[in-house]
């Protein structure tokens, strides 16, 4: 059910940016901070840990399936209305920041793909 899909989005989404929001008067910003970026890294999580602890109907795997794909395009949308022009012009520290995240994930995933590889392959014996 396609229902249960969108549902997860809109929660993950929600809890996301209200982080995000307090994120950012955590650091003296009056904004959201990475809001959009918790909520994915929240939706992963959560869809990881369904898989894992239930046995889901066929269909409702598939809702699921359905809005985690269709996550970054709702939410960029969604996130759309935030100044980035004001952020870069603002200061480098967008810039930088975004160029350490970017690095850190392209080190980080070769790990992780192995560590998962590893994983299953301990799962299957």
């Amino acid at each position: 059910m396609k229902i249960y899909g969108v549902a997860l989005l809109a929660g993950c989404f929600l809890i996301g940016q209200i982080m995000g929001s307090y994120l950012g008067v955590l650091i003296g910003i009056n904004g959201n901070v990475g809001g959009v970026g918790l909520g994915m890294l929240l939706l992963v999580l959560v869809n990881d840990r369904f898989y894992r602890t239930r046995q889901m109907q066929t269909e409702t795997k598939l809702g699921i399936l359905f809005w985690s794909n269709m996550y970054i395009p709702v939410v960029i949308a969604m996130s759309s209305i935030l100044n980035v022009k004001a952020a870069l012009t603002g200061g480098w520290v967008a810039v930088f920041v975004g160029i350490i995240a970017t690095g850190a994930c392209y080190f980080i995933i070769p790990f992780l793909s192995k560590l998962a590889r590893s994983t299953s392959k301990a799962d299957q014996q």
